[in-house]
């Protein structure tokens, strides 16, 4: 694809210029002129299969890769690495994330969400609209906070390090957008970077180094998990790969629900039929009773509704990749050293792979339809080695939060319509979604 049919589109709007890139290359593998800069682009399930899961050793997240490089001055070396340091970060951290240890964790997280939800009440009795960004932010922050870091970390602070992340997802674009461009080399962005990396450190070092004393006492925290674990070698992680894993773990398990949760309220009140399927789940599983870990395995249609949101608006919608060695994908030859362009925000919007992909319908995800269905037409959380260890979790944060929601409240948007999609380090919406609520008569507080 040249250069005069890439670039133009990527900079006036890149989430349509990466479809469009999807639908012309029809699912075949791609190089896309960039100047300099010339990645392959893979679409197709079956070669996705191959570039994340059945030939990971040989495809790696590249250090100084499209979207890792400006990335890595934030997050440096650890669980969103590779090589030793993502293998001793991963190791240590994957129990705390198991589906088994995360169940059990299910009515902590739901009485924490209940009660920031609680806070709710005042503005749907006032019918003042509120700004559902902030109010989920506010609710994860504080599950989040109190379940996974032992309220190590104050809401207060937790909603200042989203509001820094947010900050560097937008001052990191126009270096994910120009990726041949040298880091010594000053761009838009730099400053607004460099200062929410600082202030996410002052709030964030003193923290670490605390829990670095009572780490032995046995608490199951992410920080002191980080400090208590052992490498493969049997040492230790340093402060420093401590530092990088808390902040990356804060984002990963906060940032990317409130970001796609967003895009939910606008997508039901264009589809009453679907708000009001998923109202009668909650009325028939739920009731008036609070939402409870007992209710969420007989929540099938709102597990359905989130498959389709994480289609339109997958969690990670980049996956680069390097070729360590040759290697051959769908015929065309792929040189050692090549950058890849994985992308479930490509893969799910592609008419090859998905009928009226624009369209927001959660019956795709019926179970006999997802059976049929290739693995990696549906990947928005990643796969192989790499698949993002906090899934579950998300699936489980998520369901509570929009089954508490909507068994109390029913809502109307400020502006129905659905925001369009601001590509940033994380997909954003292009604008405010406010909604005014109104609470449910007879629902147990």
């Amino acid at each position: 694809m040249p250069l005069r049919r890439v670039l133009p589109g990527l900079l006036r709007d890149p989430a349509r210029a990466l479809v469009e890139f999807g639908e012309r290359s029809g699912g075949e593998v791609v190089k896309l002129n960039l100047g300099a800069f010339r990645p392959f682009l893979i679409t197709h399930p079956e070669h996705l299969q191959r570039v994340l899961r059945e030939k990971s050793d040989n495809y790696v997240r590249a250090g100084d890769g499209l979207q890792w490089r400006p990335l890595k001055r934030l997050f440096g070396d650890g669980i969103l690495s590779d090589g030793e340091h993502w293998t001793n970060s991963r190791q240590i951290l994957q129990p705390l994330f198991t589906a088994r240890r995360i169940d059990g964790l299910v009515d902590r997280l739901a009485v924490a969400i209940e009660e920031s939800i609680d806070e709710l009440a005042e503005p749907a009795r006032s019918g003042q609209p509120v700004d559902m960004g902030k109010v989920q932010a506010q609710v994860v922050c504080s599950a989040i906070m109190r379940v996974f870091f032992a309220d190590r970390i104050s809401v207060p602070d937790a909603m200042r390090i989203m509001e820094a992340q947010d900050a560097i997802a937008w001052s990191v674009m126009p270096r994910i957008l120009l990726p041949w461009a040298p880091l010594a080399a000053p761009m838009p962005g730099d400053r607004t970077f460099r200062r929410a990396v600082q202030l996410i450190d002052d709030l964030l070092l003193p923290t670490i180094r605390a829990a670095r004393d009572t780490a032995d006492e046995g608490a199951d925290d992410i920080i002191s998990t980080l400090w208590r674990g052992r490498t493969e070698d049997g040492g230790r992680l340093d402060e420093r790969q401590v530092r990088n894993d808390t902040v990356a773990m804060v984002a990963t398990t906060t940032e990317t629900t409130i970001s796609v949760l967003t895009w939910l309220w606008p997508h039901l009140e264009q589809n009453p039929e679907i708000s009001t399927r998923l109202y009668e789940e909650l009325d028939r599983v739920v009731g008036d009773q609070p939402v409870r870990g007992q209710h969420l395995r007989e929540l099938r249609y709102t597990r359905q509704v989130l498959d389709e949101l994480l289609r339109l608006y997958p969690i990670g919608w980049l996956f680069p990749r390097m070729a360590v060695e040759e290697d051959v994908i769908g015929g065309v030859r792929i040189p050692a050293g090549s950058t890849l362009v994985v992308s479930p925000l490509i893969t799910h919007r592609m008419s090859q792979f998905w009928d009226r992909p624009e369209v927001f319908d959660p019956d795709r995800f019926r179970p006999e339809l997802v059976r049929g269905r290739p693995k990696y037409a549906h990947f928005p959380f990643g796969g192989g080695p790499h698949q993002c260890i906090g899934m579950h979790l998300f699936y489980l944060e998520a369901t509570l939060i929009v089954a508490t929601l909507l068994s109390r409240y029913r809502f109307r948007l400020s502006r129905p319509a659905v925001p369009g999609i601001k590509v940033a380090a994380a997909l954003r919406p292009l604008d405010r979604v406010e909604v005014t609520l109104r609470p449910v008569a007879g629902v147990a507080a």
